[in-house]
């Protein structure tokens, strides 16, 4: 009985995180089309909601083409190792309290683990595509996750600090009652929460951090001689990353799926319901920064890492040590 209801939640779990792509990308294309003062996609069905799956169905049938001098097994198993790190952090965010496929007290460990093998997917489609274009994205895209991995781990380990364990239930948990979660509760976390929105920013290769991508200057990145499904996995990677790092924030910074109101109304919702419009809010956001912000020089992007989200994660952490062991 208890393996049939974990492989329930196994599909209802990673269900909410492939029905997110299809909506998500609606959703970025209408925000930014609204932004920008045009419409958007507006003609396939209501609104243009049916778009994606036009979409995906035309790179499904679209001819697939590899290119000559691929070294074929890292170039097919590149969009693979880009794809299947980000479900695999799923397997740990509780999405309400009875929705969590699994909670080990090592959960947070393991979800920077997966995000540090996230960059293996991109470098791998670069180098194996033996062309100048991806191997320069890919450069980019493993300098950037360098510059960006160690200020979101420091952040990250502020939370760690303050509620003593690793498990992500139980830092949820913790969060029970608090005005809007640690991040507002705990005011010496709101540097952290920063540190940590930004680094996820760049570990998602969106702008204004998308170097290894820009097609101004290396036509696709490190996906330029990927095409039909290929294609299709990279650009659902992306997506499915922007959830994941949405959902951790909401986990570690924003209460989880607990009401960021403790009292009713408002706790009446369910809490898959809060998890949700914390998320979307979140995604929200992701998308308006795309269409407000012109892309950073290199040099802009690699000193900001290093020379301020860095040492602004490492004083934080000081601080909160400090508030903890008072």
């Amino acid at each position: 009985m208890e393996w049939i209801v974990l492989l329930v939640k196994i599909v209802a779990v990673f269900s909410v995180a492939m029905t997110m792509v299809p909506f998500l990308i609606w959703a970025e294309r209408r925000v930014v089309a609204r932004i920008q003062v045009r419409l958007g996609p507006n003609r396939v069905g209501p609104e243009g909601l049916f778009q994606p799956l036009a979409d995906a169905v035309k790179l499904i049938f679209k001819e697939d083409i590899t290119p000559s001098g691929v070294d074929r097994w890292l170039y097919f198993a590149a969009p693979m190792l880009s794809m299947i790190p980000a479900l695999l952090a799923y397997a740990v965010i509780p999405m309400d309290p009875n929705l969590q496929i699994t909670d080990i007290n090592v959960g947070l460990l393991f979800l920077l683990g997966l995000s540090s093998l996230a960059v293996y997917g991109i470098v791998v489609a670069g180098w194996s595509s033996n062309s100048k274009y991806p191997l320069l994205g890919a450069l980019r895209s493993s300098a950037q996750m360098l510059s960006y991995e160690l200020p979101m781990g420091m952040a990250v380990l502020n939370v760690v600090v303050a509620a003593g364990t690793l498990s992500l239930r139980e830092i949820v948990g913790q969060q029970e009652g608090m005005w809007f979660g640690n991040a507002l509760h705990h005011l010496y976390l709101l540097p952290a929460f920063v540190v940590y929105l930004i680094s996820g920013l760049a570990e998602t290769n969106r702008a204004p951090f998308d170097l290894p991508e820009a097609e101004s200057e290396l036509v696709a990145g490190f996906h330029t001689e990927y095409s039909s499904f290929k294609f299709a996995m990279f650009f659902m990677a992306e997506y499915v990353n922007m959830v994941t790092i949405s959902s951790i924030a909401v986990t570690l910074f924003w209460g989880g799926y607990h009401s960021p109101i403790p009292f009713a109304p408002f706790t009446w919702v369910p809490g898959f319901g809060w998890y949700m419009l914390k998320i979307l809010s979140f995604l929200f956001l992701f998308i308006w920064l795309r269409a407000t912000l012109p892309r950073l020089r290199y040099d802009q992007l690699m000193r900001l890492g290093w020379k301020v989200l860095w040492p602004l994660a490492l004083v934080n952490l000081m601080v909160t040590a400090l508030f903890v062991a008072r």
